[in-house]
């Protein structure tokens, strides 16, 4: 959901996410709201982080250096957390995203939340489940990074070839997605919740509900760009569309076929 009110304080932590991958996460929280502030967190004078000055300068994230007292120990999370307390209390934030796969950022999640605040996080798949569930949205890194094409070099058409081609190399096959107990339950659990007398569900309303009580649901995890692609390839559940009135807009339905 493109939601272009929303005014997105980006906070990344550098020592715990993928330099290669910032193109696409600053793209990908792009479509969800206004990112105000952008900053990255690290000791800027240790070699690891030394890839980062390009992409930084390219994107115009601000780096806030925090030396590191001992070694072994993440010192940029507690700089990031009284950061983000500061902007939350500056009441200019509707949303804030957290780059790292570190379940240290967890109350802060939390926290921000308890003052009605969205939170996007973004991690690795061995991001804890605790600060994955304390966001109201985590995307995996794995599925934003593309292709790293010359697009100065390469036609539209093709670029566009090599895309389609990447996705359904990535895709579960309908077996594989039926075999998937926990996927299934999501969807089947979604539908009865949100059904009609005759079993019908808005797919709109089950993939908001899916979205609140498993923050890192994401159809792309699957290989899918749409949710609705994702269930009619499994070929369990049948669909329906119905033409909203006054408009060309409609809405989709769908049910588990053992319902009908």
């Amino acid at each position: 959901m493109i939601h272009p009110e929303k005014k997105i304080a980006v906070l990344i932590d550098a020592e715990n996410t993928q330099q290669s991958a910032l193109v696409a996460i600053i793209t990908e929280l792009s479509k969800y709201g206004y990112l105000i502030v952008k900053r990255a967190y690290g000791d800027w004078s240790s070699s690891m982080l030394k890839s980062w000055k390009t992409p930084m300068n390219e994107l115009a994230i601000q780096p806030i250096q925090q030396f590191a007292y001992t070694s072994g120990k993440n010192s940029s999370d507690a700089a990031m957390i009284i950061d983000a307390m500061d902007l939350l209390y500056s009441e200019r934030f509707n949303a804030f995203a957290l780059i790292s796969s570190d379940s240290d950022f967890t109350k802060l999640a939390t926290r921000l939340k308890e003052s009605h605040i969205h939170v996007y996080g973004v991690g690795e798949r061995k991001t804890p489940i605790a600060f994955r569930n304390a966001c109201d949205d985590f995307i995996y890194i794995d599925v934003l990074k593309t292709l790293d094409m010359d697009t100065e070099k390469t036609d539209s058409l093709k670029t566009e070839e090599l895309k389609q081609t990447t996705e359904k190399q990535n895709q579960l096959s309908r077996q594989q997605l039926c075999q998937n107990t926990t996927l299934m339950n999501m969807l089947r659990n979604a539908a009865n919740e949100c059904s009609n007398e005759e079993g019908w569900a808005e797919l709109g309303v089950c993939g908001s509900l899916i979205k609140r009580q498993h923050p890192d649901f994401d159809s792309r995890n699957f290989g899918y760009a749409k949710l609705s692609t994702l269930i009619e390839t499994t070929t369990l559940f049948e669909m329906k569309k119905i033409a909203m009135k006054g408009t060309n807009a409609f809405k989709l339905f769908y049910r588990d076929k053992k319902k009908k």
